[in-house]
Order: C-alpha cells, then structure tokens, then sequence
C-alpha cells in the first residue's frame, strides 16, 4: 500500500478530497450512531448505559415490535406488487419501437423524480374523505381510507405501487434489450409458445437485474418514511407506524437520541439479513 501510495502520490490525492467528504458526511455519523446507542443522553448530558437502550427496546417498547410488523407489511405489500407491475409494463411496451418505449419509459419515471412531498400531498386529496377523488371513483362518501385501521396501510401500499416502478421499467427494458433476438428465433423454430419463450428465455436471462430490484427494493421499503410522517403520522392506532418514523419520533420528540439510535443499528441488522437471505435464496442460478 505504501509502495503505490509513493509511486502514484498524485492518484491517492486526487481521491482524498472524495474520501473526506464519505468519512466526515457518512463513515463518521454511523460509527457514532452505534456509540450513542450505548448512551443514555439527557439535556445536560450523556452517560454509558451499555445495551440497556437495547434491553429497553425487546423488552419494554411494544411500539418497536408493532413498527417493524408494520414495516414487514408494507415491504411485503409494496415489492411483489412494485416489481410485477414494472415487469409487466416493460415486457408489454417492449415491442415497440424506440420513439414509444421511449416516450412510456418517461412517463412512468417521472413520478420518480417529482419530490415525495408533493406525490404525499397529491394522494392525501385522492383519499379525502368528503371530495378525494377516490371516494367519488367508488360512489362512497366520507369514507376514510386513511383514517381506518384496516385501510390505512393497503392504502399506502397501493399508493407506492402505482407511483413507484419507474426507474424499474427503464432497467428491466434495458435488460430486454440486451437479450439476443437468436435465442427467440431459435425458440420459435422449436415450437415454443410466447408463455414458454418468456418463462424459459427471459425470466432466468433477467435474473441479475430482478435480484437487484428485489434487494434495492427491500432497503427502500424498510426505510419508508415520508409518506407515513406526512400522510398519518403513524395513525390510526398506530397503524401505519413504521421503524423509520418510530426512529425519528423517539429522536426529535421524545430526545431519547440513544434508543432511537439502538433502534437504528437494529433496522441496519435487519436489512443486512435480509439483503444476505435475499443473494442466497434468489441468487442461485444467475445467468450472468
């Protein structure tokens, strides 16, 4: 390491400037994160508690174990549904021509660039109880979706599923497209059905790309958080209260800095899992 750092010196400063913005703006504030999950902090002050925060959360916080099978619910809601969608759209619109799939491609991504503030406020009129669009869809009227136990979570499910899945259809399009055309004509010689062509051509040639969306997918659902602070606040009954918003709740309300970063180091622990489950499970056979 030395050695190249001397024989290309002008490499490594070029890099360094990089490298402090990452340490000082990300690799410093987690490993302080997990140190003030060690902490108990007051207004005047902290102290080392070690893993009572930790204690504290499995054992006296009911609320964390109702935010993370809320979280599982919408993760679970959101990425079959998110993927398939986007799936779906991109094998039917990759038939035609450039200037078409072009045009689809970017309607379908640019929610994805629109603030999340604005798509919250957009869907928060859609669910309005007495004049949101929805109810005067459906002919009822003043029926609450947000505000029932047992809609209000489907409904955010169902708003990130329509809204979401643009970036999605451009990468699945993308990996369509760098499929060889030869391997359907030799299927098509053969007698395969469009059904058989897509289940044994398509499916295992896209499976780099679905991991990836499926892994990406994941992280994001667990760290959902924007649409739940602006649109119920965890409500009704705590029904839509998810790990992230739990977090920032027990941070900048309750200041309780070292259970909220606790609960942090848990929601990392738990997407790495998954993330490690999800490359072991879905990653075999792969065709590179």
């Amino acid at each position: 390491m030395i050695r190249r750092f001397v024989r290309d010196p002008w490499a490594y400063a070029f890099i360094l400037p990089s490298f402090v913005f990452f340490a000082v703006f990300f690799l410093f504030p987690v490993v302080w994160g997990i140190v003030m999950s060690f902490r108990y902090y007051t207004l005047v002050g902290s102290e080392w508690v070690g893993f009572d925060n930790y204690r504290y959360i499995f054992t006296d916080d009911p609320l964390f174990w109702r935010s993370l099978r809320n979280t599982a619910y919408y993760a679970a809601g959101v990425v079959p549904l998110w993927l398939g969608k986007a799936l779906l759209i991109s094998l039917l619109i990759f038939p035609f021509r450039k200037s078409i799939q072009t045009f689809f491609k970017a309607a379908f991504y640019l929610p994805h660039v629109t603030s999340a503030v604005i798509i919250s406020m957009i869907w928060l009129w859609i669910f309005n109880p007495p004049f949101g669009l929805l109810n005067y869809i459906l002919g009822t009227r003043d029926f609450a979706w947000l505000g029932n136990t047992a809609t209000a979570m489907p409904a955010l499910i169902l708003m990130q599923v329509i809204m979401g899945g643009g970036s999605s259809i451009v990468l699945i399009s993308a990996a369509l497209g760098s499929i060889p055309s030869d391997y359907y004509e030799a299927a098509e010689l053969d007698g395969a059905t469009p059904w058989q062509q897509a289940v044994r051509i398509t499916l295992p040639l896209l499976k780099p790309t679905l991991l990836y969306l499926v892994v990406m997918g994941t992280i994001s659902s667990f760290q959902v958080f924007t649409n739940i602070y602006l649109m119920t606040k965890g409500g009704p009954q705590f029904s839509t209260v998810t790990i992230v918003y739990l977090i920032y709740e027990t941070a900048f309300r309750i200041y309780d800095f070292g259970a909220a970063s606790a609960m942090a180091v848990i929601l990392f622990i738990i997407i790495f899992l998954f993330g490690l489950a999800q490359f072991k499970w879905l990653g075999t056979d792969v065709e590179y």
